[in-house]
């Protein structure tokens, strides 16, 4: 049986006492963690909740959070995890396309999402993000493990593509426990690690690398709800916390952070970061300030469930610019348009093939034929390997912007800015961005007699968008750059206002 609440009791059977999950006041040992697991399990099986259906949290981080993860997987049903960022079209849209029965929602974000037509909405407050029993109650039956197979299907995960709305990457047990299994190996991950987990639990970065892996080892996750440089450093004293994932941004605001010579950090082996090219500045910064723990850049995809690279030991310099090798268990190829295999140093299309790949996408077997060569998935980004198979970025086939960590499709931005009748024609781009990596960027071409400014463009995308999609910059122009067959030339644009 390979449903979440496996380990957890076998942990909860052999080291009942252990923390693993420190929420806020609340220290939660491996036996309490599985006791909170079985009555939330009674919950949803309350709220008709079984096999193969579709539970879905719009929930920033919590105890709670995971309590209804293990919970979902216990009762062999899916687990979905909604960006908290999304506007409601967004989160209505993927509730109705993945079929949820169910949504857990924090109550700060009932006036977004009371009333979605199709799903019960469960609202979560204060006390019950601490300890879900105080919601799932404790006089409902304990229902048995729904047990799953290895090809079952686990989670889904909706990711921005170069469609106008995002897709639902599936992830499958399997794909799950071979990213565990890399990321145990690679990390040297034991019970003796206590992570600090303060990215979104929505987003693989803090699900899955390493995330559950640690609890899968015995571990400790140490949840903060929301991101705060000086609350995290403290967290780091104070736990004496050996690992993190941390979104470019939250590193850079730690270490521009003032007053963070005051903490005692010593006890950080490593961070992972990623998601963006790793300047060489940032690198030597994390090393004076982390002096016994080393920064560690990665690449991969939510289809691949994270962590596809990580560089290695003492190579951060000599390797500059790279995220690294391939973990155990994956395979990274160059290929051309045509799928063939390109020879090192050659640039081409990052292909990725192994137990941790995705099998394709929900209810889309029209992408998933031009997502894969065979067994490789094409992850749209263009780079080279070395002559020693370390992997470079250089480019994005896909029109995807990178900001702040979270993934923007220029489509999805375009088709909300072309419902404004003052627009003709739009394009929109990332423009590099010291903090947030890329800006999100509209370049404007209005209709005759019309104008738009970025106000109008702000207020109109925020009824449709999520905050970190809404464009920060508004370009107007008379003209957009074009091929002979008519096709808008973005690389042009980007081009053009990368060198200002």
């Amino acid at each position: 049986m390979v449903n979440l609440s496996t380990f957890l009791k076998w942990h909860a059977a052999r080291t009942p006492d252990k923390v693993a999950l420190v929420f806020g006041p609340e220290r939660i040992t491996y036996s309490d963690f599985y006791d909170r697991i079985l009555r939330m399990a009674a919950f949803l099986r309350h709220k008709g909740i079984g096999e193969d259906d579709v539970v879905a949290v719009f929930m920033k981080n919590s105890a709670v959070f995971l309590e209804i993860a293990f919970a979902t997987s216990h009762l062999g049903a899916v687990f979905l995890p909604i960006n908290y960022r999304l506007a409601r079209d967004e989160a209505e849209y993927i509730l109705g396309d993945a079929d949820a029965s169910v949504l857990f929602a924090d109550d700060e974000f009932a006036d977004i999402l009371s009333n979605i037509p199709g799903v019960e909405t469960v609202f979560i407050d204060d006390a019950s993000r601490h300890d879900g029993r105080k919601l799932a109650g404790t006089g409902l039956p304990i229902p048995g493990m729904n047990a799953r197979k290895t090809g079952d299907l686990f989670r889904l995960m909706y990711t921005s593509g170069t469609t106008d709305r995002p897709k639902g990457v599936i992830h499958s047990y399997e794909n799950f426990y071979w990213k565990s299994m890399a990321h145990v190996i690679s990390l040297s991950l034991s019970g003796d690690d206590r992570c600090l987990v303060v990215g979104p639990l929505y987003h693989v970065g803090a699900f899955d690398l390493p995330g559950i892996a640690v609890l899968w080892v015995g571990g400790m996750l140490y949840i903060e709800r929301n991101f705060d440089p000086g609350d995290a450093l403290a967290s780091i004293e104070r736990e004496r916390l050996t690992c993190a994932w941390l979104a470019p941004v939250m590193l850079g605001r730690i270490l521009s952070a003032e007053d963070r010579h005051r903490y005692d950090v010593s006890s950080l082996k490593w961070c992972i970061g990623g998601g963006e090219k790793t300047p060489e500045s940032r690198i030597r910064a994390f090393s004076e300030y982390f002096s016994q723990g080393r920064y560690i850049d990665g690449y991969g995809l939510t289809e691949t469930c994270s962590g596809d690279t990580l560089m290695e030991p003492g190579m951060e310099i000599a390797k500059i610019g790279s995220p690294g090798r391939a973990l155990p268990h994956v395979e990274v190829q160059i290929r051309d348009d045509d799928g063939k295999e390109l020879s090192p140093m050659d640039v081409g299309e990052i292909c990725v093939r192994g137990p941790k790949v995705t099998r394709g996408y929900w209810k889309n077997p029209a992408k998933n034929a031009d997502s894969f060569f065979g067994e490789w998935l094409r992850t749209g980004d263009v780079g080279y390997l070395d002559e020693d198979g370390f992997i470079y970025l250089t480019d994005r086939k896909k029109d995807m912007i990178i900001t702040g960590g979270e993934n923007v499709a220029s489509s999805e931005v375009e088709r909300v800015i072309y419902l404004l009748p003052e627009v003709a024609e739009v394009c929109v781009i990332g423009v590099p961005d010291e903090k947030w990596g890329e800006t999100v960027t509209a370049v404007v071409v209005p209709r005759e007699g019309k104008s738009v400014d970025q106000a109008i463009i702000e207020k109109h995308c925020r009824e449709y968008l999520g905050g970190f999609k809404v464009p920060r910059k508004l370009i107007i122009r008379d003209t957009l750059p074009r091929n002979p067959s008519g096709k808008i030339l973005k690389r042009i644009l980007r081009e053009e206002y990368r060198a200002g």
